[in-house]
Order: C-alpha cells, then sequence, then structure tokens
C-alpha cells in the first residue's frame, strides 16, 4: 500500500482518489505514524447492454399527435 502525507492528501485529494483502482488504498501519514487510510470502493460490475433489451417496457396508453402542430413551421 502507498503512503502519502496529510499535505499530499490536502493538495491532490481528487487526484488520489481518480487514480485508485478498486479495491486498493493509500495510508495516510503524519510524520511516521500511519493516520488513516483511503481505500477505493469495489464497484459493481456492470453486465453490457444488449440491443433489443429494453423491448416490451414501454407501454404507450394513447396516441399523441397533437403536440406535433405546435413545430409545424419547424417542419418540412
Amino acid at each position: 500500500m502507498n503512503q502519502v502525507t496529510v499535505k499530499q492528501v490536502q493538495q491532490h485529494l481528487l487526484e488520489l482518489l481518480e487514480n485508485l483502482n478498486p479495491g486498493e488504498g493509500v495510508q495516510i501519514v503524519a510524520g511516521e505514524q500511519v493516520i488513516g487510510r483511503l481505500v477505493a470502493e469495489p464497484g459493481a460490475i456492470r453486465q453490457s447492454r444488449k440491443p433489443g433489451s429494453a423491448i416490451g417496457s414501454l407501454i404507450i396508453l394513447e396516441e399523441d399527435d397533437e403536440h406535433l402542430q405546435d413545430f409545424a413551421d419547424y417542419m418540412p
């Protein structure tokens, strides 16, 4: 586990967090003593999307073309 000083954490916190891989961490030291740790949470593994996986999840209750009249000036 890498070590960083309190001053480094104060100056570069966002950079430290962005560079941590899930489950990886750094120790925060003051002088020679470890006073804390930053550990990246393991992210949820998201399955990739598949075409057509949402078929049937949207139900249209009523066809409504009246709102298109508001855009008649913009349509050819």
